[in-house]
């Protein structure tokens, strides 16, 4: 399974007909590293014709969350010297979140506690997703200057009305019954029952097992907002939406002043993403944001973002440009362009489930 270190950053075990995927980095809220993603890669696929597992289980270790994301510390380090093993780290884990998609058998996710950016990758594509009342999930990257990726972008045009784009422009942690209404999740099971639910899943099927701990989900804040999202976010600039939140609720003003304080170009480039990645497959979705990250792993704000957040911690990151109206069309329009031979190339050669 690779290095010794991967092998204890990510543990798979077999009991009964489940095949069980536990993320093992707890002090880091389990997030995603190249070596990780990697064996995912290996074991998902040696799963799918090993007669022996009917169903995969995918958990995090520790009582903080299934996965806080991608490693971006690792990723700041990689940017100091080109980001070669960034990109490299990317096309792996897009070609997981594919194979996860596609995955022939049920994919059961415990998204409980944190689940964030990568965390929502090796989730919310699956076909059974659980969250709870510990569940805190989103699409924070426009924090950092970034853009949502590992689908999130296809994930996020799917939800009602404009509650997604609220949510990838926002970046905001939302509820498990948030989760549920975006359609990043289908149940809701209350934390203390995962354990028992995990052990019904080694010798029932997911559907039985399921249906044996869910239930009602709370009510979600954001279905409530929707009449508000939906009128100020119907427009494809972002400026525009900033207006219009500021001629709304406290609530509206509240989410115009969180727009403000994030890296203009990633709002930018995020609303524009969501735009043009509706009606596209995921592979070419997945393509679309590899070619928007590569273009972030050039640009100052990514690098700016995580300093700020979680290098220097000083939450104070120096945008460039430094607002919204400084963003030109044609500065969003180079992020989409073709890489030529960098080409990620998932929609030339789709996953296929069995």
């Amino acid at each position: 399974m690779g290095a010794g270190e991967t092998e204890d950053e990510v543990l798979f075990e077999r009991r009964g007909h489940l095949g069980i995927v536990t993320l093992n980095r707890p002090k880091a809220v389990n997030a995603l590293n190249a070596g990780m993603v990697k064996a995912m890669l290996r074991q998902l696929t040696a799963w799918t014709d090993d007669d022996a597992i009917a169903t995969v289980l995918v958990r995090g270790a520790g009582d903080r969350g299934l996965c806080a994301g991608g490693d971006i510390v690792a990723i700041y380090k990689d940017m100091l010297h080109g980001g070669t093993e960034t990109a490299e780290f990317w096309a792996d884990e897009y070609r997981l979140n594919a194979l996860i998609a596609h995955y022939p058998k049920p994919y059961v996710a415990f998204m409980d506690g944190l689940v964030l950016g990568g965390g929502v990758g090796v989730s919310a594509h699956g076909s059974v997703r659980v969250v709870t009342e510990r569940t805190r999930t989103g699409m924070p990257e426009t924090t950092i200057g970034f853009v949502p990726d590992v689908g999130g972008t296809l994930l996020l045009s799917r939800s009602p009305g404009e509650a997604g784009t609220h949510a990838a422009l926002t970046g905001a942690h939302l509820s498990g019954a948030d989760a549920l209404f975006l359609g990043l999740a289908d149940h809701f099971v209350p934390s203390e029952s995962l354990p028992a639910l995990a052990e019904a899943l080694e010798s029932s099927t997911a559907e039985a097992a399921v249906e044996r701990y869910a239930q009602a989900a709370p009510d979600s804040a954001l279905a409530g907002q929707q009449e508000w999202i939906d009128a100020a976010y119907a427009h494809d600039d972002a400026e525009e939406i900033v207006r219009s939140l500021r001629s709304g609720s406290a609530e509206a003003v509240a989410a115009a002043d969180t727009i403000e304080a994030k890296s203009p170009t990633s709002v930018k480039v995020a609303l524009e993403s969501l735009r043009r990645v509706r009606g596209l497959s995921l592979e070419e979705a997945l393509d679309q944001e590899y070619r928007v990250g590569l273009r972030c792993l050039a640009g100052p704000d990514f690098r700016e973002g995580i300093r700020a957040q979680v290098v220097d911690k000083d939450r104070n990151p120096q945008w460039k440009p430094a607002t919204l109206a400084e963003v030109q069309p044609s500065d969003v329009e180079g992020y989409f362009a073709t890489l030529g031979d960098r080409e990620l190339g998932l929609a030339a050669s789709p996953v296929q489930s069995n």
